[in-house]
Protein backbone atom coordinates (compact mmCIF):
# COMPACT_ATOMS: atom_id res chain seq x y z
CA UNK A 1 0.00 0.00 0.00
CA UNK A 2 2.74 2.57 0.15
CA UNK A 3 3.28 2.81 -3.55
CA UNK A 4 0.02 3.84 -4.00
CA UNK A 5 0.52 6.40 -1.14
CA UNK A 6 3.44 7.40 -2.40
CA UNK A 7 1.83 7.73 -6.06
CA UNK A 8 -1.25 9.60 -5.04
CA UNK A 9 0.26 13.09 -5.52
CA UNK A 10 0.97 12.41 -9.38
CA UNK A 11 -2.00 10.47 -9.60
CA UNK A 12 -4.41 13.55 -8.60
CA UNK A 13 -2.35 15.48 -10.90
CA UNK A 14 -3.52 13.37 -13.94
CA UNK A 15 -6.84 13.33 -12.15
CA UNK A 16 -7.17 17.20 -12.47
CA UNK A 17 -6.73 16.66 -16.28
CA UNK A 18 -9.29 13.96 -16.62
CA UNK A 19 -12.06 16.18 -14.69
CA UNK A 20 -10.75 19.40 -16.86
CA UNK A 21 -11.01 17.75 -19.88
CA UNK A 22 -14.54 15.81 -19.40
CA UNK A 23 -17.05 18.95 -17.72
CA UNK A 24 -15.20 21.35 -20.48
CA UNK A 25 -16.12 18.42 -23.13
CA UNK A 26 -19.58 17.85 -21.57
CA UNK A 27 -20.38 21.37 -21.50
CA UNK A 28 -19.75 22.03 -25.47
CA UNK A 29 -20.84 18.04 -26.76
CA UNK A 30 -24.43 19.62 -24.53
CA UNK A 31 -24.38 22.54 -26.46
CA UNK A 32 -23.59 20.68 -29.96
CA UNK A 33 -26.11 18.51 -29.01
CA UNK A 34 -29.18 21.00 -28.55
CA UNK A 35 -28.15 22.60 -32.07
CA UNK A 36 -27.56 19.33 -34.17
CA UNK A 37 -31.32 18.25 -32.12
CA UNK A 38 -32.57 21.65 -33.32
CA UNK A 39 -31.51 21.18 -37.00
CA UNK A 40 -32.50 17.63 -36.96
CA UNK A 41 -36.25 18.91 -36.28
CA UNK A 42 -36.01 21.96 -38.65
CA UNK A 43 -38.34 22.23 -41.32
CA UNK A 44 -35.28 23.35 -43.56
CA UNK A 45 -34.66 20.34 -45.18
CA UNK A 46 -30.64 21.03 -46.08
CA UNK A 47 -30.18 22.07 -42.50
CA UNK A 48 -31.64 18.66 -40.96
CA UNK A 49 -29.72 16.46 -43.82
CA UNK A 50 -26.82 18.13 -42.74
CA UNK A 51 -27.18 17.69 -38.79
CA UNK A 52 -27.95 13.95 -39.83
CA UNK A 53 -24.91 12.95 -42.12
CA UNK A 54 -22.52 14.93 -39.23
CA UNK A 55 -24.41 12.67 -36.37
CA UNK A 56 -24.46 9.43 -38.50
CA UNK A 57 -20.72 10.01 -39.50
CA UNK A 58 -19.60 10.32 -35.54
CA UNK A 59 -21.88 7.92 -34.41
CA UNK A 60 -20.82 5.65 -37.05
CA UNK A 61 -16.56 5.60 -36.25
CA UNK A 62 -15.11 4.66 -33.60
CA UNK A 63 -13.67 7.52 -30.69
CA UNK A 64 -10.28 6.29 -31.17
CA UNK A 65 -10.26 7.04 -34.95
CA UNK A 66 -11.60 10.29 -34.40
CA UNK A 67 -9.38 11.33 -31.71
CA UNK A 68 -6.17 10.49 -34.73
CA UNK A 69 -8.07 12.65 -36.82
CA UNK A 70 -8.12 15.50 -35.26
CA UNK A 71 -5.12 15.40 -33.47
CA UNK A 72 -2.91 13.86 -36.66
CA UNK A 73 -4.75 14.44 -39.49
CA UNK A 74 -5.41 18.04 -38.51
CA UNK A 75 -2.21 18.64 -37.63
CA UNK A 76 -0.75 17.38 -40.80
CA UNK A 77 -2.44 20.11 -42.46
CA UNK A 78 -0.13 23.19 -43.00
CA UNK A 79 -2.89 25.72 -41.48
CA UNK A 80 -4.05 23.99 -38.58
CA UNK A 81 -2.24 23.19 -35.11
CA UNK A 82 -3.70 21.64 -32.16
CA UNK A 83 -2.73 21.28 -29.07
CA UNK A 84 -3.17 17.63 -27.62
CA UNK A 85 -5.66 19.17 -24.72
CA UNK A 86 -7.33 20.96 -27.66
CA UNK A 87 -7.50 17.67 -29.68
CA UNK A 88 -8.83 15.79 -27.02
CA UNK A 89 -11.36 17.90 -25.88
CA UNK A 90 -13.09 18.21 -29.76
CA UNK A 91 -12.89 14.52 -29.79
CA UNK A 92 -14.77 13.99 -26.50
CA UNK A 93 -17.31 16.87 -26.92
CA UNK A 94 -17.67 16.54 -30.46
CA UNK A 95 -18.49 12.49 -30.01
CA UNK A 96 -20.75 13.27 -26.68
CA UNK A 97 -22.54 15.92 -28.84
CA UNK A 98 -23.82 13.34 -31.56
CA UNK A 99 -25.27 11.04 -29.25
CA UNK A 100 -26.76 13.89 -27.16
CA UNK A 101 -28.36 15.14 -30.11
CA UNK A 102 -30.38 12.46 -30.75
CA UNK A 103 -31.59 11.79 -27.14
CA UNK A 104 -32.51 15.47 -27.11
CA UNK A 105 -34.46 14.87 -30.54
CA UNK A 106 -36.04 11.83 -28.95
CA UNK A 107 -36.94 13.85 -25.79
CA UNK A 108 -38.20 16.66 -27.74
CA UNK A 109 -40.29 14.23 -30.03
CA UNK A 110 -41.91 12.57 -27.08
CA UNK A 111 -43.27 15.44 -26.08
CA UNK A 112 -47.54 15.91 -26.59
CA UNK A 113 -48.46 17.82 -29.25
CA UNK A 114 -50.99 19.52 -27.55
CA UNK A 115 -48.73 21.55 -25.58
CA UNK A 116 -47.52 23.15 -28.97
CA UNK A 117 -50.95 23.86 -29.82
CA UNK A 118 -51.95 25.13 -26.51
CA UNK A 119 -48.91 27.65 -26.47
CA UNK A 120 -49.98 28.94 -30.16
CA UNK A 121 -53.32 29.72 -29.01
CA UNK A 122 -51.95 31.63 -26.39
CA UNK A 123 -49.62 33.42 -28.50
CA UNK A 124 -46.49 32.24 -27.86
CA UNK A 125 -43.82 31.59 -30.65
CA UNK A 126 -42.29 28.70 -31.84
CA UNK A 127 -39.28 29.84 -30.14
CA UNK A 128 -41.03 30.85 -26.67
CA UNK A 129 -42.54 27.60 -27.07
CA UNK A 130 -39.32 25.49 -27.47
CA UNK A 131 -37.70 27.89 -24.76
CA UNK A 132 -40.42 27.90 -21.73
CA UNK A 133 -42.39 24.71 -22.35
CA UNK A 134 -40.60 21.85 -24.33
CA UNK A 135 -37.10 21.86 -23.83
CA UNK A 136 -37.39 21.90 -19.87
CA UNK A 137 -39.89 19.46 -19.68
CA UNK A 138 -37.85 17.43 -22.12
CA UNK A 139 -34.95 17.82 -20.04
CA UNK A 140 -36.25 16.46 -17.09
CA UNK A 141 -37.64 12.93 -19.77
CA UNK A 142 -33.71 13.59 -20.53
CA UNK A 143 -31.58 13.32 -17.66
CA UNK A 144 -30.87 9.54 -17.33
CA UNK A 145 -29.83 9.23 -20.74
CA UNK A 146 -27.80 12.02 -20.00
CA UNK A 147 -26.28 10.76 -16.95
CA UNK A 148 -25.29 7.81 -19.01
CA UNK A 149 -23.46 9.73 -21.69
CA UNK A 150 -21.26 11.44 -19.34
CA UNK A 151 -20.06 8.58 -17.86
CA UNK A 152 -19.41 6.70 -21.25
CA UNK A 153 -17.42 10.02 -22.02
CA UNK A 154 -15.92 10.20 -18.72
CA UNK A 155 -14.51 7.05 -19.40
CA UNK A 156 -14.04 7.95 -23.21
CA UNK A 157 -11.14 9.98 -21.49
CA UNK A 158 -8.84 7.38 -20.81
CA UNK A 159 -8.45 6.71 -24.40
CA UNK A 160 -6.69 10.60 -24.72
CA UNK A 161 -3.43 8.74 -22.51
CA UNK A 162 -2.65 7.48 -26.21
CA UNK A 163 -2.16 10.87 -27.62
CA UNK A 164 0.13 11.75 -24.29
CA UNK A 165 -2.12 13.91 -22.51
CA UNK A 166 -0.95 13.49 -18.88
CA UNK A 167 -4.46 12.42 -17.28
CA UNK A 168 -4.98 10.23 -15.38
CA UNK A 169 -4.39 7.16 -17.23
CA UNK A 170 -1.06 8.38 -18.60
CA UNK A 171 -0.33 9.60 -15.20
CA UNK A 172 -0.68 5.65 -14.11
CA UNK A 173 1.58 4.70 -16.83
CA UNK A 174 4.43 6.93 -15.61
CA UNK A 175 4.19 5.92 -12.22
CA UNK A 176 4.20 2.06 -13.18
CA UNK A 177 7.17 2.92 -15.21
CA UNK A 178 9.10 3.87 -12.59
CA UNK A 179 7.88 1.51 -9.35
CA UNK A 180 7.05 -1.38 -11.50
CA UNK A 181 3.90 -2.01 -9.33
CA UNK A 182 1.22 -2.48 -12.15
CA UNK A 183 -1.47 -4.06 -10.07
CA UNK A 184 -1.30 -1.92 -7.40
CA UNK A 185 -1.82 1.62 -9.46
CA UNK A 186 -4.11 0.28 -12.05
CA UNK A 187 -6.10 -0.75 -8.95
CA UNK A 188 -5.52 2.87 -7.45
CA UNK A 189 -6.49 4.10 -10.93
CA UNK A 190 -9.40 1.96 -11.37
CA UNK A 191 -10.86 3.35 -7.79
CA UNK A 192 -10.67 6.73 -8.98
CA UNK A 193 -12.53 6.08 -11.73
CA UNK A 194 -14.92 4.48 -9.91
CA UNK A 195 -15.71 7.30 -7.79
CA UNK A 196 -15.89 10.03 -9.96
CA UNK A 197 -18.41 7.61 -11.93
CA UNK A 198 -20.46 6.83 -8.84
CA UNK A 199 -20.51 10.46 -7.74
CA UNK A 200 -21.67 11.59 -10.98
CA UNK A 201 -24.55 8.79 -10.74
CA UNK A 202 -25.61 10.03 -7.28
CA UNK A 203 -25.95 13.79 -8.97
CA UNK A 204 -28.19 12.41 -11.47
CA UNK A 205 -30.24 10.75 -8.75
CA UNK A 206 -30.43 13.86 -6.69
CA UNK A 207 -31.28 16.03 -9.74
CA UNK A 208 -33.97 12.97 -10.83
CA UNK A 209 -35.82 13.57 -7.45
CA UNK A 210 -35.52 17.49 -7.04
CA UNK A 211 -37.29 17.50 -10.55
CA UNK A 212 -40.36 15.30 -9.46
CA UNK A 213 -40.76 17.32 -6.43
CA UNK A 214 -41.74 20.35 -8.83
Amino acid sequence: MQVIYDSLPYLFEGLKITLFIFIVAIIFGFLLGLILALFRLAPIKLLNWMAKIFIDAIRGTPILVQLFFFYYGLNSLEFISLDRTTAGIITVAINAGAYFAENIRAGIQSMDKGQTEAARSLGLTATQNMRHIILPQAFRRMLPTFTNQAIISLKDTSLLSIIGIADLTQQGNVVIASTFKAFEIWLAVGVMYFIMIYLLSLLSSYLERRFELR
